[in-house]
């Protein structure tokens, strides 16, 4: 069987999820690039791969020909390659600046930045890009605040980002250039900072390398080029995501116009129901023979956990397929599980909640602007979302 099952080209979750769920939840597929994996589908197992120590981030690196679902290994994959004890050390050095007590002190300022964009659209009027105007600039305007990195330079980086999340948007000679060059331009900011140094998270990590000696410079260069990629990319494709969700599930909109209130309930409904990944899963490796839901996996296969089936599950979720901002139970994996739970969580949830509760205040009659047939999606990358999502109101 090959995977991915579709094209990112929707907001649906393949039905052939559900189909292995029921039928053979852990069931052999090939990948794109570099031959077959083990596809883990069903919740609990899911949570086992991402928790048992048996299946390893590290070893994915150890054979660059191994099953990927890039032309290119991942690279730099940072942070996202390491297991324990590595992981937990170059972790640590910025998880203080993502507690939720330092994320609620960030709300104001992301307020301030939304609305900002909500007036900037008003004055443009409709119809407007919402992906330009308002569910890209708000997150990256948040991280290259925290980080330290020049606002003007999103769009530069915001082109090299799109290239290291490529599957067969480019060419792999071009994923490799445009990886060079973000990783360049990181080191040439950290040189700047070294220089002169501020406080922001990069300088931080400055200090961690240069008096502390807790990572080398290539980890500080990679570490820091994730933190930029990951730290606007999911939050600013989710943003237009949820936005259209909403927009084609009038009933679900309406009963969070009536309730602002369900705003934050509504957020982890939708992280649950939107599938964000093309792909649904970051391969691991199995250091030892494993045993999921009847099937043994070897030790040296591979393994690819899948969220967006597990955020599905019938055995965990009710109506699964359903969008239910009253939603009670709700322990979605949106974020991932484990050791590499996703570090930005609580900034993304906020940036999230406050994007939406703004589009809801400000534009009370926000809408679609074409129909599903229109649409511009992102193709041929590891995420799915909208290149640019016109809206009116």
């Amino acid at each position: 069987m090959d995977y991915p099952f579709g094209d990112g080209t929707s907001l649906a979750l393949e039905p052939e999820y559900a189909e292995a769920r029921a039928t053979c939840p852990v069931v052999r597929v090939r990948l794109p690039f570099g031959g077959e994996a083990w596809l883990v589908t069903r919740h609990a197992d899911v949570r086992e791969v991402l928790t048992d120590p048996r299946f390893s981030s590290r070893e994915t690196t150890r054979n660059p020909d191994g099953p990927r679902f890039t032309p290119q290994p991942l690279f730099p994959a940072g942070v996202m390659s390491m297991d324990p004890p590595e992981h937990t050390r170059i972790r640590s050095l910025v998880s203080k600046a993502f507690t939720g007590a330092r994320v609620q002190a960030l709300r104001p300022r992301i307020t301030e930045i939304a609305e900002g964009l909500a007036d900037a659209m008003l004055e443009h009027g409709p119809p407007a890009d919402l992906v330009t105007m308002f569910a890209l600039p708000l997150p990256v305007t948040v991280i290259c605040e925290l980080l330290g990195v020049p606002y003007a330079d999103h769009g530069r980086f915001r082109e090299l980002s799109d290239a290291l999340l490529s599957t067969t948007a480019l060419p792999p000679e071009e994923i490799f250039a445009a990886v060079k060059e973000l990783n360049l331009y990181l080191a040439g900011l950290i040189e700047a900072r070294r220089a002169a140094p501020r406080d922001d998270m990069l300088s931080g990590l400055i200090r961690a390398r240069d008096q502390e000696d807790r990572l080398s410079e290539q980890e500080l260069v990679e570490f820091s080029v994730g933190l930029l990629v990951t730290g606007h990319e999911t939050a600013a494709t989710q943003i237009a995501n949820f936005t259209y969700m909403l927009a084609r599930n009038p009933g679900q909109l309406a009963a969070l116009r009536a309730d602002p209130a369900l705003i934050p309930n509504a957020v982890e409904e939708l992280l649950r129901h939107t599938p964000l990944g093309a792909v649904s899963g970051i391969p691991r490796v199995a250091t030892e023979d494993v045993e999921l839901s009847g099937v043994t996996i070897k030790a040296g296969d591979s393994v690819v956990p899948s969220i967006n089936s597990a955020n599905h599950d019938e055995a965990v979720f009710d109506n699964p397929h359903d969008l239910d901002v009253t939603r009670e139970s709700n322990p979605h994996i949106a974020f991932g599980h484990g050791v590499h739970f996703c570090l930005g969580a609580q900034l993304a949830r906020a940036e999230l909640q406050i994007a939406v509760h703004t589009l809801l205040t400000r534009f009370p009659a926000l809408r679609i602007s074409a129909d599903d047939a229109a649409l511009h999606w992102k193709k041929g990358l590891l995420i799915r979302g909208f290149s640019s999502l016109s809206v009116t109101w």
